[in-house]
């Protein structure tokens, strides 16, 4: 055979081999080249995704923002417009800039110290005002003893609202007659003394009340504020109304609201503020936060119902102001008992918040001839210590399971549901804060009056505090 012939085909038979072995190899390269985009292309997204651990629950943050909201709105328009309307022309203005300074005011107090003298560990009474300070570590991550779904920062910001309007609310018993500059001073002494050592006791982690807390000495049931909220601000607003003195002209002079259209227009809004004020106090959108807005609205309207009665009865015709009355009454009264009563148990303390706050601004202020203008102690002091102590009695383990579980005593689980036992610890409760707030604002009246004087002069009341505290009017004709 020709050597080059013999050599031709060897090159041929070796070039069909290299051919072949190409295209065999061909598809496992490509496989494993587009397994490898794959492979990347997962990781990438995976890595956009958040954690599966994380413990935010969006829907709980959501009705914690919206709640933050309705307590904001409470205030402003709410209370803005609810005491606008109950006072004379000349002073509606200066009324309602008593609630409107307060949510810059308070804020600012709250973001450097007012938080962390709330919910920081301390002690028994009040939390370090160092811990959180200026609001530091206070963000997206979850504080587990407060609000284990949400952000801290959410918690924060629901709490803020509530500081807002506790003092706001005592506005009501001094208007018409307080100095601008006496009342802002008055607002930074009360809450820094009062409101946020309080908040502590009841709310706050190690809180000597805080019944969910270790270091509880006496388990105190108050959901959204019966102690915290309307007992302080309403005991507050009597001891101002006793030390600032009457009106000039009260009780002979009639002084009736100049406009009860917006005080209606406010107690609608406070009602439905109410919601997240009481519901959004569950801390979560699950079960906990309907029943607790099922008995916030139910408690409304049996109160409404109850009050218009009562003064059906003894007037012989029920207005409307006193129907709104009755509303806000049922909402102060059934707040603390919210989270922890079932719908019968709240539209019962609905009934008797009616009555109860009907008589004390009728016979009890008659009695004792005091001059709380727009009622705040018969409406939420009285209110909310009826609440308390019925609550004593109607709290119940179905609605919230926790009150059967958490607190301990000397290692012994023991049940906080109602009975004897937990009115004592009501009872205990509402005599330290009537006596707690009522002292400490005394106290600091009588210092605000040595530093800026209470009162305006007789001649500035006559001419209206819009003039000669703002230099406005609200109406020109």
């Amino acid at each position: 055979m020709n050597p080059l012939h013999h050599s031709a085909k060897l090159c041929l038979l070796l070039t069909v081999i290299c051919i072949l072995t190409g295209l065999s190899m061909t598809p496992l390269n490509a496989a494993d080249a587009g397994l490898s985009q794959l492979e990347q292309r997962v990781a990438r997204i995976e890595a956009l995704q958040p954690s599966a651990a994380s413990p935010i629950n969006t829907g709980d943050n959501a009705w914690v923002l919206v709640s933050s909201a309705l307590v904001l709105m409470m205030t402003a328009p709410g209370l803005i417009l609810f005491y606008g309307g109950l006072v004379r022309s000349k002073n509606v203005l200066a009324t309602m800039m008593h609630s409107l300074i307060l949510m810059a005011l308070v804020s600012a107090l709250w973001m450097v110290f007012g938080y962390s003298m709330c919910f920081a560990e301390g002690n028994g009474f009040v939390g370090n005002p160092g811990t959180y300070f200026m609001l530091r570590d206070v963000g997206g991550a979850p504080n587990a003893d407060y609000a284990g779904t949400v952000p801290q920062q959410s918690f924060m910001l629901f709490q803020m609202m509530f500081a807002i309007i506790t003092p706001a609310l005592i506005s009501g018993a001094v208007a018409e007659r307080i100095k601008f500059k006496a009342y802002v001073l008055f607002v930074l002494l009360w809450v820094t003394v009062v409101y946020f050592p309080l908040c502590h006791m009841v709310w706050g982690k190690g809180g000597c009340f805080n019944w969910a807390s270790a270091g509880c000495k006496i388990p105190v049931l108050d959901f959204a504020g019966g102690t915290v909220v309307h007992i302080s601000s309403g005991v507050s607003a009597l001891v101002c109304a006793l030390v600032l003195g009457k009106r000039t002209g009260y009780p002979m002079e009639p002084m009736l609201p100049h406009n009860v259209v917006l005080s209606l227009i406010g107690a609608g809004l406070l009602w439905v503020g109410w919601f997240g004020f009481n519901a959004g106090s569950a801390l979560n959108a699950g079960a906990l936060a309907t029943s607790a807005f099922a008995a916030t609205h139910f408690s409304a309207a049996a109160a409404a119902l109850s009050w218009a009665a009562a003064e059906w009865f003894h007037k012989g015709r029920p207005s409307v102001l006193g129907a709104a009355s009755g509303m806000v009454a049922g909402l102060a009264t059934i707040t603390p008992a919210s989270g922890f009563v079932t719908i019968p148990a709240a539209f019962g303390i609905g009934l008797a918040a009616g009555v109860v706050c009907y008589l004390a601004v009728t016979k009890l202020k008659a009695k004792f001839n005091y001059d709380d203008s727009l009622d705040v102690f018969g409406v939420h002091g009285v209110g909310s210590i009826t609440g308390m102590l019925m609550l004593g009695f109607l709290a119940n383990t179905l609605v919230n399971p926790a009150i059967a579980t958490t607190f301990q005593a000397n290692g012994i689980t023991v049940s906080l549901a109602g009975g004897k036992s937990q009115f004592i610890h009501q009872l205990e409760a509402v005599v330290f804060t009537v006596t707690f707030a009522g002292i400490a604002s005394f106290i600091i009246l009588k210092l605000v009056d040595k530093l800026v004087g209470l009162r305006v002069d007789v001649e500035d009341e006559d001419a209206g505090l819009d003039l000669t505290q703002h230099g406005e009017r609200a109406y020109t004709d």
